[in-house]
């Protein structure tokens, strides 16, 4: 196989799902198990509800968190995907690092549209002990962000977003330095194309037509005007704003041919560097696009204690 087709080396999830070991530590999984035609042990990956058991499941024990759960139609997110992003973060961050993954609270996450499953936070702090700031502009999600924070007793700070057409502006603060921002954009430019992206997803799996817009998903989390194009291009522009503030800008791009637009905001920005990153899953390649405007030989400032 090639090895781009393989999740990243130290993805908990890289040799498929244990399932004796997480029905062991989360019975209610076992209900929602079935055999696929090769007598392995697997659950149906479109019942909502199965998915939902099975990342509460995978959160319990990968990652030590006790009570995981989400408000009724928002997104459910596939845990290996996401991890991955976290791990290659932290080799981007390693670079600057002298070649050192930085661990612990002093490195500062921030996640926007961290959404009602606080899913990057939650496996960040895991995996390298960061401080994550996560942020969402629909309040339900705050909700449920912050009730897995208290349930949990974790250390994530929780922001809200007022104003739709911002980013970073009103979240970031004055004396805020973080070392990386991270982003899953919505990526449809309306409801219309979402719905659309929902009915090819039910037809490839077999399912017919249906009239749900997603498996899981607020509006908010699924589309934007002008799609992740739009958004995306909207972050370079405002993070020139607090270009000192951040070491690494980054954010998932769902379609390469999206790329070139977003190379074009990047040097309209002024940036001092930009990097794509391809991540793979299976069949499925994703990436995510990270730039700075923090110069190569200023760099490691921000882990030595030059930047407060």
């Amino acid at each position: 196989m090639d090895k781009k087709a393989k999740l990243h080396p130290r993805n908990q999830h890289a040799d498929g799902y244990d399932f004796a070991r997480l029905v062991a530590d989360l019975p209610e999984l076992d209900a929602f198990t079935t055999l696929n035609p090769a007598g392995q042990t697997t659950i149906s990956f479109q019942d909502a509800e199965a998915v939902r058991m099975l990342n509460r499941a995978l959160l319990k024990t990968h990652y030590g968190i006790a009570y995981w759960d989400i408000p009724a139609n928002y997104l459910c997110p596939p845990i290996p995907g996401r991890v991955d992003y976290i791990h290659y973060l932290a080799d981007l961050l390693a670079e600057s690092n002298n070649r050192q993954i930085p661990r612990g609270p002093e490195v500062k996450a921030l996640d926007i549209g961290t959404g009602a499953s606080l899913v990057y936070p939650l496996i960040g702090q895991s995996e390298y002990g960061w401080h994550f700031t996560g942020v969402d502009i629909d309040a339900g999600a705050i909700k449920s962000a912050q009730r897995i924070c208290q349930l949990n007793e974790l250390a994530i700070t929780i922001r809200r977003q007022n104003l739709p057409e911002n980013v970073f502006r009103g979240v970031i603060e004055p004396r805020d330095v973080f070392h990386v921002t991270m982003c899953n954009p919505p990526f449809h430019a309306s409801r219309e194309e979402a719905s659309k992206g929902t009915q090819r997803k039910w037809q490839n799996l077999g399912k017919g037509r249906s009239k749900a817009l997603n498996f899981g998903g607020q509006d908010a989390e699924l589309w934007c005007p002008g799609g992740e194009v739009k958004f995306i291009a909207r972050m370079i522009e405002q993070s020139t704003e607090f270009a000192g503030q951040c070491l690494w800008f980054t954010s998932l791009v769902s379609k390469k041919d999206n790329l070139q637009p977003l190379i074009r905001a990047l040097k309209k920005a002024s940036v001092a560097d930009y990097k794509v990153v391809e991540m793979a899953q299976g069949q499925k390649i994703s990436r995510f696009i990270a730039w700075t405007f923090i110069r190569k030989n200023q760099r490691s400032s921000f882990f030595n204690g030059g930047r407060k």
